[in-house]
């Protein structure tokens, strides 16, 4: 079993590696990555852009030009 003393210095080695600003960023990746994993577990996928449209009640207009925003981006990013 791991003790008192073996805990604390395994905080104190993470604190000293990684320090004291970069662990909350790290536990938040960590605690995206879990709520991911148990959402595909259970079967939760994201949900399509139909679905966020109709949730939205945006007007087709708008989401067509952020698509289209969206895929000029990419083709640039892939340039």
């Amino acid at each position: 079993m791991i003790g008192t003393w073996e805990i604390i210095l395994i905080v104190l080695v993470i604190l000293l590696i990684f320090g004291g600003k970069k662990i909350p960023e790290l536990m938040k990746g960590l605690g995206k990555g879990v709520k991911s994993f148990k959402d595909g577990v259970n079967g939760k996928d994201d949900e399509s852009q139909e679905e966020k449209v109709e949730k939205s009640g945006a007007p087709d207009s708008a989401i067509n030009s952020v698509e289209s925003r969206e895929s000029k981006a990419e083709s640039e990013a892939a340039e």
